[in-house]
């Protein structure tokens, strides 16, 4: 159930097309990938079980996306992280057997420096939860 609903979080992401693309990566980004040059999102997924079983009715399942925006300038990560806003912010997303509610926005901070990389690059981060029950 976990990867189902990563899985439609990340299509959204990736329907993105631009121009340019918005280019997603899912819990790694890939060796030789310059954000100076081309600014991404990484995204990185939680879930929660709110009920204490799964007898309980209804069993909601709840999946965080935690979204790094990254961008050589800070100006470049807002620009990311608007449009996974856009992408993400109230949409109901499609899960097999579920029933999914508006996905939101529960927090975020601000782009910051980060050089950890060897060049420096801003990392702005938000995190969304979508929330779904059986359908």
């Amino acid at each position: 159930m976990i990867d189902e609903h990563a899985q439609a979080v990340i299509a959204l992401l990736e329907a993105d097309n631009g121009p340019p693309a918005l280019n997603v990566h899912d819990g790694k980004v890939p060796a030789g990938v310059d954000p100076r040059a081309s600014p991404y999102v990484l995204v990185y997924f939680d879930s929660n079980d709110p009920e204490s079983s799964k007898e309980a009715a209804p069993y909601r399942f709840e999946l965080t996306a935690t979204c790094h925006s990254v961008g050589a300038t800070a100006q470049a990560a807002r620009m990311v992280a608007d449009r996974v806003r856009t992408a993400l912010l109230a949409v109901e997303p499609t899960v097999a057997a579920r029933s999914c509610f508006p996905i939101v926005r529960e927090s975020g901070m601000p782009p910051r420096r980060d050089e950890e990389t060897g060049s420096t690059v801003f990392d702005q981060v938000d995190i969304y939860t979508l929330r779904s029950i059986p359908s």
